[in-house]
């Protein structure tokens, strides 16, 4: 086993199973059970949700009618445990044929069974509020009151998510599509204490992978470098610590805290979900925005397509200044590879990639950092588990999966809808509706799945884009019209002429 750190703050590589109950099961088979429900989390959740909540969460025990799992912080066991333990549990029922209870506890607290490897490097996560503060005295457990828990766990998620030290102004790579962004992230950063915001609110959109989440980290980490008090927060994580006030009865403080900082940083807002949470949200932006209070804000979409959100919300978001982050330039692609590349080799002794491999990389993988790196790691794979050393012909053997035939076009949600609508002689408001009657159901069907192979939108994305679905309903779509696509050749000459129309449009 290796072990290989994403320099976006992707997955990193896996630790072994560790059996450690009695009546243990087989750590391959343990094994080989977990990696299947983590593929398939990954699939129905999409990649940046998965990266947010799941990545860290470990295997530690299998035994005939119970599974460990660890995660390594108190708000993620929370959250996973109200929001994703029944899906767990049901997925690790039928991956393995037999229903087992599923445990989740904190990494600290689980007893290893088998200590880490000094050559494994465990991730370094920072949670807090980007601040100085005095140190303060844990309470002795007797002394949390009743309710005690929800009262901690919001003042937790107030103090802000967790962030990757690997994400900083120094380790983001600038290039012609990003560097408008990375400007104005920069100046954001750089403010000193008590300094009128310039641009406010800063929001910045882009696929997956092309470093939203990377420049937001930057400047929470870089905010107490210049005595500004910096929370960089999820938007799942927002709602979490409200609803988690809420129920502590500690809302109003909750607030207060949000709403005395010098720079609140949301992520991943196409996540911000229902009526009160969406109103709070609205309060509060307005009150920081109000009181010259910088608020940077990143999501997939541009403020206008968030249409989930309250129109009040959207207006606000693009009142400031707007910035989307393209796709990544060759150029551009290359110099992430070269960054990456020499961090790996750093880690992993013997491990050397010629430039013309590094060249052929950027010239063919990638349509974000995280296919890079996905390739560089690859190629790290094979040739520490083969002793082959890295060549051309090597490189082109282990990565043609991630290879790309040509730089797309990058397909807009809205432009399916459009021509699906017009092919097949519907509205698009009855493709975004809850209508389910058979001329609606199968236009809708093909544009959720053209949505998905044309696009680099995640299921959940997708089903928000259309109509606010879960995105189980996406996912039944693309299945199936993949099916009959392989038994109807009327229907896969009409998708690809579909296809033509929108890529040509």
């Amino acid at each position: 086993m290796f072990k290989s750190h994403n320099s976006d703050g992707s997955e990193p590589g896996k630790r072994p199973f560790r059996p450690g109950l009695a009546e243990a099961v087989g750590a391959d088979a343990g094994a080989s059970q977990w990696e299947r429900v983590r593929q398939r989390l990954r699939e129905e959740y999409g990649e940046e949700k998965f990266s947010s909540w799941f990545v860290r969460m470990e295997l530690e025990a299998l035994a005939s009618d119970l599974v460990q799992l660890s995660v390594p912080t108190r708000f993620l066991k929370s959250w996973i445990q109200e929001n994703y333990l029944p899906r767990i549990t049901e997925l690790w029922a039928e991956e393995s044929g037999v229903t087992r209870r599923v445990d989740l506890a904190v990494r600290s607290a689980v007893n290893r069974t088998i200590p880490l490897k000094a050559s494994e490097p465990r991730e370094a996560v920072s949670e807090r509020t980007v601040e100085p503060r005095a140190a303060v005295a844990a309470p002795a457990p007797a002394a949390v009151p009743a309710g005690g828990a929800a009262s901690l766990a919001a003042r937790d998620v107030a103090s802000g998510s967790p962030l990757d030290p690997r994400l900083t102004f120094e380790t983001f790579v600038v290039g012609k599509s990003n560097s408008l962004a990375h400007a104005a992230a920069r100046q954001v950063a750089d403010a000193a204490s008590g300094a009128s915001p310039v641009f406010n609110p800063l929001y910045l959109h882009a696929a997956v992978g092309l470093g939203k989440t990377h420049l937001l980290q930057a400047v929470a980490w870089a905010g107490a470098q210049n005595g500004r008090r910096t929370t960089y927060l999820t938007a799942e994580r927002f709602m979490y610590g409200f609803v988690a006030a809420l129920k502590a009865h500690s809302a109003i403080a909750f607030k207060d805290t949000l709403r005395t900082i010098d720079t609140l940083v949301i992520d991943d807002l196409q996540f911000l979900k229902g009526n009160n949470l969406q109103q709070e949200f609205c309060h509060t932006l307005n009150a920081l925005l109000d009181g010259g209070r910088q608020v940077m804000v990143a999501a997939d979409c541009p403020p206008g397509e968030l249409e989930h959100l309250d129109e009040r919300v959207r207006s606000r978001l693009a009142g400031g200044l707007v910035v989307e982050l393209g796709p990544l330039e060759e150029d551009l692609r290359h110099q992430i590879l070269k960054a990456r590349y020499q961090t790996l080799a750093e880690q992993h002794r013997g491990f050397t990639v010629p430039a013309a491999v590094l060249e052929f990389l950027a010239r063919s993988v990638g349509q974000s950092g995280r296919d890079l790196d996905g390739a560089l790691n690859k190629l790290l794979a094979f040739n520490q588990l083969t002793g082959e050393p890295v060549t051309l012909e090597m490189a082109e053997s282990a990565v043609k999966d991630l290879v790309r035939p040509s730089d797309p076009k990058r397909v807009r949600i809205d432009d399916i809808l459009r021509i699906v609508a017009k092919h097949y002689n519907v509205s698009r408001a009855d493709l975004l509706s809850q209508r389910r009657t058979a001329n609606v159901v199968k236009p809708r069907q093909i544009a959720m799945y053209l949505a998905k192979v044309l696009t680099l939108r995640s299921l959940p994305e997708i089903g928000r884009r259309f109509g606010g679905r879960d995105h189980t309903t996406v996912l039944h779509a693309v299945r199936k019209i993949d099916g009959l696509v392989a038994t109807d050749r009327a229907l896969a000459d009409e998708i690809e002429m579909l296809k033509r129309l929108v890529l040509e449009g």
